[in-house]
């Protein structure tokens, strides 16, 4: 029984062991560079699938190269209709070579301790900075409300004047209508 793990990039799910190589869609990383990817499934002695369990499942790959797929055509037609469209495209893909598929016996936790050290001289900062804004907050907001009046003030005439200007050149055809079916009628009367 091999171990092997199944793994998702780009929407899509592939089943990898160690040494494997296959393509995926294009991923930023730069050839020769390590990637991890998300388990899915893992299967040694035992299938692994809870979540919690998956978090100490390791799988990394290596980038090899960057290329394109073939070209694919799309054609578009319906007959008797003279409708007739042509696309098409190449793919951008990532080939990987799978180096290691492994359980831990712990979940990873070297990105996490970086991450709360950055974010402790930060959270120093922000209260500072909170403290500053309310007041500032306060008073563009008493500002801020005079000048929406204004504004709106402004528009209506605005509107009125272009409804206005359509007006008269409805009215100014109408006329121009009305007499003609008046001398009509007037010489059927005749």
């Amino acid at each position: 029984m091999n171990t092997y793990a199944v793994i998702e990039t780009g929407g899509k799910q592939y089943r990898v062991e160690q040494g494997t190589s296959l393509l995926v869609d294009r991923l930023s990383a730069k050839e020769g560079e390590k990637v991890a990817l998300r388990a899915v499934m893992f299967r040694d002695k035992e299938v692994v699938l809870g979540a919690k369990d998956l978090e100490k499942v390791k799988v990394e790959a290596t980038v090899t190269e960057h290329l394109r797929g073939e070209k694919i055509k799309v054609f578009k037609y319906k007959p008797k209709k003279g409708y007739r469209r042509r696309a098409g495209h190449r793919s951008e893909l990532t080939k990987l070579e799978v180096t290691e598929v492994k359980l831990l016996s712990r979940k990873p936790a070297a990105a996490k301790d970086e991450k709360p050290a950055a974010e402790k001289p930060a959270a120093k900062e922000a209260p500072a900075k909170v403290e500053a804004k309310p007041a500032a907050a306060k008073k563009p907001a008493a500002k801020k409300a005079p000048a929406k009046k204004p504004a709106a003030k402004t528009k209506k005439p605005a509107a009125k004047k272009t409804s206005a200007a359509k007006k008269p050149a409805a009215k100014a055809k109408k006329p121009a209508a009305k007499p003609a079916s008046k001398t009509k009628s007037a010489k059927k009367d005749d």
